[in-house]
């Protein structure tokens, strides 16, 4: 059916970046379009809405690169369609119409799905994925820490952060609430999970039951698999066990952590816990970045005291936010203070320079390697101050290399960072290693044409990963 069309002023039409489903407009379209223009070349009407703010100015749904040759040729007029959308989303009516000429980009299909999301959180997976372009699952993974911080209400929050065995004053700060009030809500925990369970036993899966009670799947889990060993929650879960000194998974399994910047494989963490703890041992992680280390712990029944810089009330209550200021003249903090100390320290700082400009600009990935150094140094010590005699430390870390636009023979060991070099500072802060995990990074990351580019050049990339377990002497 023909739209019907009319010609309304350039000036009077808005690129609202708020509807826009793109990063920005492609100036190389823009400049092929107006020569067409000025060509003679007609092309198809643009598409707009009355901009709800701004009487007689209208917001672009569709065209933006039509409307900015429009713009360059000095047109006046253009020949638009004017929508009323009665009440579907802006965003995603934009989004649908961009895909027709060119697939958003996995940046842009993100970030619309997010913004789409968090306008109204009542959207389906299935709606946002029609009108970006992607399958269900993959927007239910865009969004998953959105949709569980619509989800998690307080009762849900105290739930997780006790199973976890953060302690109530711990709980109680962390929510803003006083101790009583979460003392009220402790005798209800008992039949929380009563539902879920119920639900469980009747045969539907983790991820069925998860998405129907609005839990997260690594909460599920803690419960399907109550008092069962450790080796048969493996394989429940789907987690090849590896017997041997070398770990190695070509991808993380998403129902684990958040999506982040260097994010660690729960498989790895997992193995980390079978064979180097025990069921209601009390684990800590001093940078849990995107929730990987607490996600497995409550799989595999064990507690966790969970910190990072970046807090993440909604989505992450259980881990606590603590900054790990390192200067020359402010010393490093311990987390907490308490008589209780950890079984297992797992470690997994961000590594040297890989994915710095991804992190927080205060992250440790971005300092000189000597401050770097320095820093592990001082936690390192520090962590020995705050850990009782049995407290094992799981240290994860990877060899760093300049080796981009390098050939392996012209590469110098000057200002790399090797595994040596970590080994030789937890000597020195009093940290014996027993063991040594190959844990290499997926290679898979590069792609073909990176490769055969680095092949010619005769570069030598890494990906070795390590994990160093390591005890205090005596």
């Amino acid at each position: 059916m023909t739209q019907q069309t009319t010609k309304i002023p350039i000036s009077s039409i808005i690129l609202d970046e708020d509807i826009y489903p793109r990063k920005g407009i492609d100036p190389r379209r823009v400049g092929i379009f107006a020569e067409n223009i000025r060509d003679g070349f007609k092309f198809d009407p643009i598409e707009v809405e009355p901009d709800p703010d701004k009487p007689g100015r209208y917001r672009l749904l569709d065209g933006a690169h039509r409307w900015g040759a429009y713009k360059s040729t000095g047109a006046a007029e253009a020949e638009a369609v004017i929508k009323n959308l009665d009440g579907n989303d802006p965003l995603l009516y934009a989004a649908k119409k961009a895909i027709g000429p060119k697939q958003l980009t996995e940046d842009e299909a993100r970030n619309t799905a997010r913004r789409a999301y968090n306008k109204n959180p009542a959207l389906t997976s299935s709606d946002i994925g029609k009108a970006i372009g992607r399958a269900r699952r993959t927007v239910d993974l865009y969004i998953s820490d959105l949709r569980a911080a619509n989800r998690l209400g307080i009762e849900l929050k105290i739930f997780r952060m006790n199973r976890l065995g953060i302690p109530q004053d711990r709980i109680a700060k962390r929510l803003g609430a006083p101790q009583q009030t979460i003392s009220g809500h402790l005798p209800k925990m008992a039949t929380l999970p009563n539902p879920v369970n119920s639900d469980l036993s009747r045969g539907f899966t983790v991820s069925q039951v998860a998405e129907k009670h609005n839990w997260t799947e690594p909460m599920v889990w803690s419960l399907a698999m109550e008092d069962k060993e450790d080796i048969e929650r493996f394989k429940e879960i789907g987690w090849g066990l590896r017997t041997w000194d070398q770990w190695e998974w070509n991808d993380c399994d998403k129902r684990f952590g958040d999506d982040w910047p260097g994010r660690i494989p729960a498989q790895l963490i997992a193995h980390i816990l079978y064979y180097f703890s025990s069921q209601n041992d009390l684990i800590l992680d001093p940078m849990a970045g995107e929730g990987v280390t607490p996600d497995t712990c409550l799989a595999l029944s064990r507690r966790c005291w969970a910190f990072d810089m970046t807090d993440r009330l909604d989505t992450r209550p259980e881990i606590e936010p603590h900054s790990w200021t390192h200067s020359s003249d402010q010393q490093l903090s311990w987390p907490v203070s308490s008589k209780e100390k950890a079984d297992l320290v797992i470690f997994d700082p961000p590594y040297f320079d890989k994915k710095a400009a991804d992190y927080d600009r205060k992250s440790i990935s971005g300092l000189p390697k000597k401050e770097y150094l320095e820093f592990l140094e001082e936690f390192f010590a520090l962590l020995k101050l705050n850990a009782k005699k049995t407290t094992k430390l799981a240290f994860i870390n990877a060899d760093w290399r300049d080796f981009q636009n390098k050939p392996a023979a012209e590469e110098s060991r000057k200002g790399a960072i090797l595994i040596d070099d970590y080994l030789r500072i937890l000597n020195k802060t009093g940290w014996q290693h027993t063991h040594i995990i190959q844990a290499p990074m997926s290679a898979q990351r590069f792609s073909a044409v990176v490769v055969s580019a680095m092949q010619k050049k005769r570069i030598l990339g890494v990906t070795s990963r390590y994990v160093i377990i390591l005890k205090q002497p005596g």
